[in-house]
Order: structure tokens, then sequence, then C-alpha cells
């Protein structure tokens, strides 16, 4: 999917269009179980904000079942697209480029987000943006205040639990990670063991906060270590 990736050009004429007037980035996210969609203004204003979320869906299976998942997006994705622009109060031909999660993910799941994302560019003649998804989780933080590096981010998504040390933008050295599981998808197969709800954190966490002799809490033994490091001697 790295066609998707937005040339320099076309970020040289974004930021020119943001010296006269607002940028409008529609940016798609479908790269697990959530449909997603906002509208940012240049970079840090979300002006809409609209998640479709599958819990109840899910929750039958104990987990994200990844073909269910694609199939609740294909059925949601138009709808999101429409209730994002008319919540931000913009136009359609208002908006300067498209942004989409390329991956990591769900590889059906992405697939809805990207070919949607295409479809919407091409018919509009906008630029289309391919956004890496754990790299879109760290930058999120520019929404809220300036990042400055050197910088350490920890990453809690999905399949991905990692430290990532950042010398400077777009420069990601990954120094410490899970080693399967990330944190979510760990709480989701200890809850299962203990007999509670999908998704298991809200209910582990609960009985942490008011445990309870009647609690369906037992031993649950480690094999081995869950995560790994990169700077492990």
């Amino acid at each position: 999917m790295s066609n998707l990736t937005i040339q320099q050009t076309d970020l040289n004429e974004l930021e020119e269009k943001r010296a006269t007037k607002p940028v409008y980035i529609m940016a798609i996210e479908t790269s697990c179980d959530e449909t997603s969609v906002a509208i940012v203004e240049n970079g840090t204003i979300i002006r809409s904000n609209v998640i479709s979320s599958q819990i109840e869906t899910h929750q039958r299976y104990g987990g994200v079942v990844p073909e269910v998942a694609s199939r609740k997006h294909v059925e949601s994705i138009t709808w999101m697209l429409e209730e994002a622009v008319v919540k931000a109060g913009v136009s359609l031909q208002e908006l300067s480029a498209i942004a989409v999660t390329e991956g990591p993910g769900l590889i059906g799941a992405l697939l809805v987000g990207v070919v949607a994302g295409k479809a919407l560019a091409c018919a509009l003649d906008l630029p289309l943006i391919g956004v890496h998804h754990i790299a879109g989780h760290i930058y999120a933080n520019q929404l809220v205040h300036e990042l400055e590096y050197p910088l350490i981010s920890l990453v809690v998504s999905g399949g991905h639990t990692e430290l990532i040390y950042m010398e400077g933008p777009g420069k990601f050295r990954i120094i410490g990670k899970t080693r399967d599981d990330a944190a979510g998808e760990a709480y989701d197969k200890i809850a299962r063991a203990m007999g509670l709800p999908y998704p298991g954190g809200p209910h582990v966490d609960g009985l942490r906060r008011k445990p309870s002799p009647k609690s369906p809490c037992r031993e649950l033994g480690l094999k081995r270590a869950l995560t790994t490091s990169a700077l492990a001697a």
C-alpha cells in the first residue's frame, strides 16, 4: 500500500492552501473493529469525529472476528463519511485531502477504508494520504500539544504494545515490545478464562477496584515472560 503515500508536491500545495484558507483533512480509520471518520482543520482542530463501534457484534465470540469486522465496516462506511462532513459543517468541495489508515491492522478491515478513501479522493481530485497505524497514534498527541524531540512513546494498540524512541520527526526505533498479545488482547483472554464478558478490560479492572469473595478469580500462572526489550543485555 506504499503507493498511497502523499507526494512532496502535494504537501507543498497543502501548505500553500493553509496560508490562505483553512485546510480540512478527512481521516478514515478501519484497522480493526471500529469505523471512524474525522474532519481535522489545520492539523489541530477536530471539527468532527464519528465512531461506529462493533462491541455488541463481537461479544458473542469473546473477541474480534476479522471477517465479521470487515463486513460491518462495509455496512457503515458510507453513512459515516456523510455524518462526519455534516457534523463538521463543511462540504466535500472544501476538503483539502483524504487520509486513511493503510496498516498495520486486519487486512480485510483496512481494505474497506482504503477503497473508500481512494474512491472519494479520485472523485474529488484530492491527494490521498496513507497513514501508518502506529505512527498515527503517536502523532495524534499533536492535537493537544507540540511534540518535543527526542521522545519516547508508549503505544498500547491492538496487536502492538511498544516503546518507541523518536530522535526526530519520522524517525522511529522500537526499544521494547510485547512478544505476542497486546494489553487489551491479554485482558480479553484473562476475562474469558475467568468467565467474564467481552471486552475484558473494564470487567477485570472492576474486580480490582471492588474485589469480592464471590469473584471468579483464580490463579493464572505465567509460563514465560510476556515482553521483550531491544535494550536487554
